[in-house]
């Protein structure tokens, strides 16, 4: 039974899934670029809010589609996005490194 009542909602979530895959790709390849700009030392303030918004806009979806992996990650992007940048090697190196897990998390979805 748990099939044939699950089936529906399944199908209706690959569907959404479907439907918001390009802004999900989108809005890693924007950490992946502020993640590079801010190792280059050159994010700006507006790259920098977009990210960060992206990253939020990305934890929540992955928690509705179940990727708590995804989510924990997209929130800690967020918090470093949000924060004041220094020009570190090593914030600049995990935010490459979160938006890398990212994309493997939204490629590997079934």
């Amino acid at each position: 039974m748990s099939d044939t009542v699950g089936s529906p909602l399944t199908e209706a979530m690959n569907r959404l899934w479907t439907k918001f895959l390009p802004q999900m790709v989108e809005r890693v390849t924007t950490l992946q670029k502020a993640a590079e700009s801010a190792a280059n030392g050159a994010l700006g303030a507006a790259e920098q809010q977009t990210a960060s918004s992206d990253a939020h806009k990305l934890a929540g979806v992955l928690g509705t589609f179940g990727l708590h992996e995804g989510t924990e990650l997209a929130r800690e992007a967020e918090n470093l996005f949000a924060g004041t940048l220094d020009g570190s090697a090593a914030i600049s190196a995990r935010l490459a490194q979160i938006a890398e897990q990212l994309r493997t998390i939204v490629a590997s979805r079934p």
